[in-house]
């Protein structure tokens, strides 16, 4: 199974490989031989059915995972060799919301600018989160909000964090149309600037520079 897609980006450097994976879960087999290359502004779209593998797939991209077989690599380097630097450019939303629920939405962001290891001035964090439709709710309990509002804090992460690939686990799950126009435009301006998407999703998505990868 194979898939790949070539850039004109004025970054080319900047690829994501996966050679030769397999994975297997328990006794099953998920997948085998699992070839695919995304680089510097490209998305790709992972697609199937529940059950056939797209979370471990991901996890597998993320360095989370070790496959039974083959490798991923970043920038033609194992992601084994060096974890803490390919972290350092890689932006990972899983399924779970992985928000502190006792914290603020502001207070999250500070805390994952902090893990990160980046500088977020409190007035840009403020414009992330009222950029998506968070203004008056900054200063809530992050248990107080919406399964939709908690999204939105995790977007406010991802215009906030400086990372180069995103690889995001169904990120469209909760939001109203609105929102998923909000998220499918920040999707776009990265790729657009020479980001790297994987993302997996039920749902048809209206993006550009998109390949697709059914398992």
């Amino acid at each position: 199974m194979t898939v790949d897609t070539h850039s004109s980006s004025n970054t080319p450097h900047l690829t994501l490989e996966a050679r030769a994976l397999t994975c297997i879960r328990g006794e099953r087999q998920l997948f085998q031989n699992l070839n695919l290359t995304v680089t510097a502004g490209e998305c790709l779209h992972v697609r199937g059915e529940n059950g056939v593998g797209k979370t471990s797939l991901l996890r597998l991209l993320t360095g989370l995972s070790k496959p039974e077989v083959g490798e991923v690599l970043w920038n033609h380097q194992s992601v084994a060799k060096d974890p803490s630097t390919y972290h350092r450019e890689l932006l990972f939303l899983g399924h779970r919301d992985a928000l502190k629920e006792d914290l603020t939405a502001l207070e999250n962001l500070q805390l994952y600018a902090v893990l990160d290891d980046i500088h977020l001035p409190v007035d840009k964090a403020l414009a992330a989160l009222w950029h998506f439709g968070l203004r008056g709710r900054e200063s809530l309990p992050v248990g107080c909000l919406s399964a939709g509002q908690k999204r939105r804090v995790l977007m406010a992460r991802m215009l906030t964090r400086q990372a180069k690939l995103w690889i995001l686990d169904e990120p469209f799950n909760t939001l109203d149309i609105h929102a998923v126009q909000d998220l499918q435009g920040l999707i776009a301006e990265h790729v657009e600037q020479g980001g790297l998407v994987v993302l997996t999703s039920h749902q048809a998505v209206d993006l550009p520079r998109v390949r697709v990868l059914d398992l």
